[in-house]
């Protein structure tokens, strides 16, 4: 297995551990970052457990980090971890390496997921549950999307490609994931991909180490500035699959006809699964 170094990242002090450390990467969010951090940690401070946030600045050319700096409260700090290497994979790698929380998650620095899903979320953690993603193709999810047609039809390509890396997944690219501590550390220690692909090998390590993935419904709503540009990223995208699925799949010699492991087979549970017993 071929790994590769941590991203460039500027040492900081060790920090308190927590039981839960949620991860914001952020690349010249000056505008709303400051909005984004008092809602997740009001959010973050009414729950029953201890908290921080970790803001990566990816390396950001506007004051995000001084900005992120000043936030927090008494209850949940806000710690900024810096990231020289570009890429929102690199940034979250970054962050879950920087800390020895009991849980950890990352979200989008823009909050097009709704915070009223962080009870679920801590609720299935607490049950053993390793790995909670948001999925906005669950049918109880409200979707608020703005999308052209150009970007949906390349949305549908990417996702049939995903499905043979990711088998059972709905929704691999949602900015709202969380797993326990200890896995999540280790699988992210591996993690190649930086690009906007960086969630699905994630999810493949997940999966061919056996960690049950939990998808939950949640209310996601488009937000404008998304650094996604489908005539220019569309086809890195793709091709970033294709190189995690070389990566990640176990190898097989030629000609091998014994029987597939168990990490080979879908480990994909849904909430509504869970409420049913199906």
């Amino acid at each position: 297995m071929t790994t590769v170094p941590a991203p460039a990242t500027v040492p900081v002090a060790p920090r308190p551990a927590v039981d839960l450390e949620v991860v914001v990467p952020a690349l010249d969010e000056a505008e709303r970052i400051g909005p984004t951090l008092a809602a997740l940690c009001a959010a973050l401070g009414a729950l029953p457990l201890s908290s921080a946030v970790v803001v990566v600045d990816n390396a950001s050319t506007d004051r995000t980090a001084e900005i992120a700096s000043a936030a927090g409260t008494d209850r949940v700090p806000v710690y900024v971890v810096s990231c020289d290497t570009h890429g929102k994979g690199h940034a979250v790698k970054a962050g879950f390496g920087s800390g020895s929380s009991r849980w950890i998650g990352f979200m989008d620095a823009d909050l097009a997921t709704d915070l009223g899903a962080l009870p679920g979320v801590i609720d299935r953690l607490q049950a053993g549950h390793p790995v909670v993603i948001g999925s906005r193709a669950l049918v109880e999810s409200q979707v608020t999307a703005r999308h052209s047609v150009v970007r949906r039809i390349g949305a549908h390509a990417f996702r049939s490609a995903v499905a043979a890396v990711v088998p059972g997944v709905t929704d691999t690219q949602c900015g709202f994931k969380f797993f326990d501590g200890d896995a999540a550390r280790s699988v992210f220690a591996e993690l190649v991909d930086g690009g906007f692909a960086f969630d699905v090998e994630v999810l493949a390590r997940c999966h061919h180490r056996g960690l049950e993935i939990l998808e939950i419904p949640v209310r996601w709503e488009d937000q404008p500035g998304s650094t996604f540009r489908p005539t220019r990223d569309g086809w890195s995208s793709f091709v970033e699959v294709w190189r995690i699925a070389r990566r990640t799949r176990p190898t097989t010699r030629l000609g091998d006809v014994s029987a597939p492991s168990a990490q080979d087979s879908p480990v994909v549970v849904r909430e509504a699964e869970l409420a049913t017993g199906a």
